[in-house]
C-alpha cells in the first residue's frame, strides 16, 4: 500500500511539473538553490593577529599597540624586554576575519582574510603568527596562523592599491563546534533567498505532493514552515532536508530591467513584454502594433529612416534583437527604454543604476 501512495506522489509530480513548464520559458531549480532552512547559516569570526617578516614595510615606531603586542608576545616565551630596543618595522598588526561554516567540525579548516591596523605599506611576504579568532559571544572558535598570500590583480596601477589585504588559505582550524541539534525538532523553516508568493507556493504545492498533504504551509512570500514527519523526527531530520531539498520547482520572476548609464550596460528579464507603441529617435523609428495585417498603420516610413515594427505584446528579447540588427547603440537603447516606460508601455520595473 505505501508502495502504492509512492507511485501515485511521483505521478503527481510529473504532471505537476509539466503544467508548470508548459506555461513558462523558465528553467527548474533545485529547492536548495532557492532556499535555505532558518538559522542553517555561517557565523563570523574576528581576532587580531601579528604579521612578521616583512621587509620594512612593517608599521613605524608612532604605532603603540604594535610594539606593545609584540612586548606581550616576548613574555609569554619567558624574554623580558621593555620594548625600548624592539623595532616593528618588520610586524604589523592586523585583524583576521573569516566566516565559520554551520555544521563546522573540529579540526576543518578555513581561509581568513588579514587586514592591516597601523600604518604598514606592505604585508607582502609576511606570517601571520598564531592569532585567537572569536565569535560575537567572546568565545573562541579558531586558531589561524600561516603564510600571507596578496591578491594583486593584473595591472600596474593596481598593485600599489591592495598590499594592505592578504589571504591565508585553510589557515585557520575549527576549535569550538557551533551546536545546532536537529534532531528532535518537529517543525523547520524553509526561508527564500528571494521572497515570492508565486514560487513560495509552487514550493509548497511540490513539497505536499512529494512528502504528503500538511507537509509545508504558506507562511509568507519569504517563508514555508515544514512539517517532519513523525517517523523521521527523532533521527531523520537531516534526511528529510535532502529529500526537500533535491526538489525541484520552477521560480517566478519579476519582470525587471536593470540599466547603468554608466558603462552603458542593460541587462533585461526574459518575462519583459511591451504594449502597442511607436518611438521615434533620431533617425530611428520602432512600431510595435497588435495589427498584424498591417503594422505601420498603412503609410510608408519616411525616407532616410530606419524602421523596425513589431507584433503588439511582443517581447524585450525581440526589441534588443531587432535594435542590434539596426546598430543601436546601448546608450540609444537605454533612452528608447526609458521613452517605452514613460508612455506606459513597458510591463516590466525599469531600475536605473
Amino acid at each position: 500500500m505505501d508502495y502504492q501512495k509512492h507511485i501515485i506522489r511521483i505521478l503527481s509530480l510529473v504532471f505537476l511539473s509539466a503544467v508548470l513548464f508548459s506555461g513558462t520559458e523558465s528553467r527548474a531549480a533545485r529547492i536548495k538553490d532557492l532556499a535555505a532552512i532558518k538559522g542553517i547559516r555561517s557565523n563570523q569570526l574576528t581576532g587580531y593577529g601579528l604579521v612578521v617578516g616583512l621587509n620594512g614595510t612593517g608599521d613605524k615606531g608612532g604605532v603603540s599597540f604594535t610594539k606593545q603586542s609584540l612586548v606581550n608576545m616576548m613574555k609569554k616565551m619567558n624574554i623580558q624586554d621593555d620594548g625600548g630596543q624592539l623595532s616593528v618595522k618588520n610586524v604589523a598588526s592586523v585583524m583576521v576575519t573569516t566566516q565559520i561554516k554551520a555544521f563546522a567540525r573540529i579540526g576543518d579548516r578555513m581561509d581568513v582574510t588579514v587586514s592591516s591596523l597601523g600604518d604598514a605599506k606592505s604585508l607582502k611576504g609576511g606570517t601571520l603568527l598564531m592569532a585567537p579568532l572569536k565569535g560575537v559571544d567572546g568565545k573562541v572558535y579558531g586558531l589561524a596562523q600561516g603564510a600571507v598570500s596578496l591578491a594583486i590583480p593584473s595591472g600596474v596601477g593596481d598593485r600599489d592599491s591592495h598590499l594592505l589585504v592578504a589571504r591565508v588559505v585553510n589557515g585557520a582550524t575549527v576549535e569550538r563546534e557551533i551546536p545546532f541539534k536537529l534532531d528532535g525538532k518537529r517543525h523547520l523553516i524553509l526561508s527564500l533567498f528571494s521572497p515570492d508568493f508565486t514560487t513560495a507556493r509552487r514550493m509548497a504545492d511540490t513539497i505536499n505532493i512529494v512528502v504528503g498533504e500538511g507537509s509545508a504551509h504558506l507562511i509568507d512570500a519569504s517563508a514555508l514552515r515544514l512539517k517532519v514527519p513523525e517517523k523521521m523526527r527523532e533521527n531523520q531530520v537531516a534526511e528529510f532536508i535532502a529529500d526537500i531539498e533535491t526538489l525541484s520547482v520552477v521560480p517566478d520572476t519579476l519582470a525587471r530591467i536593470v540599466i547603468n548609464e554608466k558603462t552603458g550596460t542593460v541587462v533585461i528579464g526574459s518575462e519583459v513584454t511591451i504594449s502597442s507603441v511607436a518611438v521615434a529617435h533620431g533617425d530611428l523609428s520602432v512600431t510595435i502594433n497588435p495589427d498584424e495585417g498591417n503594422p505601420a498603420g498603412g503609410q510608408a516610413p519616411p525616407e532616410g529612416e530606419s524602421v523596425m515594427m513589431l507584433e503588439g505584446n511582443s517581447t524585450i528579447g525581440e526589441l534588443v534583437r531587432g535594435l542590434n540588427a539596426l546598430g543601436v547603440k546601448p546608450r540609444d537603447l537605454i533612452a528608447i527604454l526609458e521613452g517605452i516606460k514613460a508612455a506606459g508601455a513597458l510591463q516590466a520595473e525599469l531600475e536605473i543604476l
